[in-house]
């Protein structure tokens, strides 16, 4: 039997680690693994377009199972492609193993084709970089990398060079164990004393929750409801706490609605529950704050802390909620539900209703109509700019959706490598991409992806034919829009030539028939939806030191901030509010 080589005993770890699919573009450097992997029994080689969507795809699938993910890079620019998508799977906390080939081991430092230094290049990116420079180091380097990604959530990069990986690999040992998933971190006793003791001081709580509330669903609602506390969300907490949350006051941020940003204001204790919130120009300065994480680093560096608290949201509210006495005055609580009611009431339907001879179409419009349509269970992937405006206050939340995006790391063109990485990790269930024009066709070669592999997601595309905030950008900074034209295809054409279902609309009128067509066809498919591209997003609130380097307009050209059924929700809030 032919002894086993490095590049095989790398593939075999990744197994039994639990990856099942190992993205990329093949090439050169990383041809022994690729060849390992055809190999392999328990493990896909996916062959994208561009190793971007690779990164993309993986971050997708561990953001999905929570389960380490992996990509691959050729040597030179084929890993120097990954670095946005690690980017975005680093910051959004997901476990993916990012393999990047490297030149001949005897040539690093010499200046040879493709040469660069691919574990120097990751570190900002990821939690664990190494060359492996040896096949007897390849198993403990591997095994390393993997528990770092998985043990404290995001990338790690390993760099292989080709002629080691297709080295004989050191005699098999005994197979050592592997971390596969991260443990529950309950705070220190004293930090839980402290807490008690100043929720029970306060008159007024506001919770703001982040994406760190995963799993904590029930937690928080019994906690708002011990201590009468509204419930406000930043966009990664919109998928985890809004839904079934009698307690609802909307989000707050450049992208926010109703009245988060008056319950984190007007309270007396603000409790941050799992969120990295980046924009400290919308918290308040002159209220007790207290922020618990289970990652340390990210206590106290957006705003000034009463107090830190190291741990998981749901495991600390396990803990807390029992010692907390109940509060019974919901008066500060019933005047938020009222605020955020009203904030929606005025302007729910200003682009939702009656716009059936309206063109072009309202993007407000588009969305509402896509979360009407889209499965109870759909997964949503969302590009980032007006896109994540649309889809943070109109797409609905129900405890089965997914919605993911490049929240933490801003990247255009994320919506459809991820919604490939997301369509293969579940492949019986919905997959939407809400695309921006610029977006998609940044990275529309992956829609050739979707193709090779006969993945049914369905692209939306958001078609403005311009950056469009950018655009706003440059009004913020009083500068007139330049360079953000997009001279588009017609998109849905494009896709019908590639041979997939492309459908185009230009009318409000027949919106809701193409995406029923497109939702009924069983492979890929993308509806171009032509969208006015004067739509505007303005934030509940807005102050002078918001608006340098954001996306803000002071112009009310558009009268926006519709949330499509939230609203209803909000109305049924103010219903259960006691009357004297």
């Amino acid at each position: 039997m032919a002894r086993q080589n490095v590049a095989e005993q790398f593939v075999e770890t990744l197994v039994r680690a639990g990856v099942q699919r190992l993205y990329g573009v093949v090439g050169d450097s990383l041809n022994p693994v690729v060849d390992a992997v055809r190999r392999t029994p328990g493990i896909d080689w996916i062959q994208v377009r561009h190793e971007e969507c690779a990164a993309f795809a993986a971050g997708a699938e561990a953001q999905l199972t929570g389960r380490l993910a992996a990509c691959a890079g050729s040597c030179g620019p084929g890993n120097l492609h990954l670095i946005n998508g690690l980017y975005d799977a680093h910051r959004s906390m997901a476990p993916v193993l990012a393999l990047a080939s490297h030149i001949p081991s005897g040539e690093i430092g010499l200046g040879y084709f493709q040469e660069t230094h691919p574990d120097q290049l990751f570190q900002r990116c990821s939690h664990y970089s190494e060359l492996i420079s040896s096949p007897q180091q390849m198993p403990r380097l591997l095994r390393t990398a993997i528990q770092h990604a998985v043990g404290r959530g995001g990338v790690s990069v390993v760099s292989l060079p080709g002629d080691i990986a297709a080295q004989p690999a050191p005699e098999k040992t005994t197979a050592h164990a592997l971390v596969t998933e991260r443990p529950t971190v309950r705070p220190g006793d004293a930090e839980l004393d402290a807490l008690v003791r100043m929720v029970d001081d306060a008159r007024r709580v506001t919770l703001f929750c982040g994406s760190g509330t995963a799993g904590a669903h029930a937690e928080v609602m019994q906690f708002a409801e011990r201590v009468k506390a509204p419930v406000g969300h930043a966009l990664r907490g919109k998928e985890w706490i809004q839904y079934d949350n009698p307690f609802d006051v909307g989000m707050s941020g450049l992208l926010g609605y109703g009245a988060a940003y008056e319950a984190t204001h007007e309270c007396d204790l603000l409790i941050l529950l799992g969120t990295d919130f980046p924009y400290n120009a919308f918290l308040p300065d002159d209220v007790r704050i207290v922020q618990v994480d289970v990652r340390p680093e990210h206590l106290g560096r957006r705003s000034r802390l009463d107090l830190a608290v190291w741990g998981d949201v749901r495991e600390t509210l396990r803990c807390l909620v029992p010692r907390v006495r109940p509060k019974t005055d919901r008066r500060f609580l019933d005047k938020m539900l009222k605020k955020h009611a009203d904030a929606l009431e005025g302007v729910v339907r200003a682009y939702t209703r009656k716009v059936e001879k309206r063109t072009p179409l309202h993007p407000e419009y588009v969305a509402s109509v896509l979360d009407e349509l889209a499965d109870d269970d759909a997964v949503f992937t969302v590009d980032t700019g007006m896109c994540n405006v649309w889809a943070a206050r109109y797409l609905t939340p129900n405890g089965r959706r997914r919605i993911l995006g490049s929240f933490s790391h801003g990247s255009m063109a994320n919506a459809l490598p991820q919604a490939v990485g997301a369509q293969l990790t579940h492949p019986g269930r919905q997959v939407v991409s809400l695309s921006g024009d610029g977006g998609f066709a940044m990275l529309m070669g992956e829609f050739l992806t979707l193709l090779q592999y006969d993945l049914p997601v369905k692209v939306v595309l958001f078609n403005n034919s311009s950056l469009g905030m950018v655009e706003l950008e440059m009004l913020v900074a009083g500068l007139p829009p330049y360079g953000t034209v997009n001279h588009n295809p017609d998109f849905a054409a494009v896709a019908r030539a590639a041979g997939a279902h492309g459908e185009r609309v230009e009318k409000p009128k027949h919106l809701a028939g193409a995406l029923k067509k497109a939702f009924a066809h069983k492979g890929p498919a993308l509806v171009d939806v032509v969208t006015d591209p004067n739509a505007l997003s303005i934030p509940p609130k807005i102050r002078a030191e918001m608006v340098t380097g954001f996306a803000l307009s002071a112009s009310k050209i558009v009268l926006d901030g519709g949330v499509g059924r939230m609203l209803q929700l909000a109305r049924s809030n103010v219903r259960n509010i006691p009357r004297p």
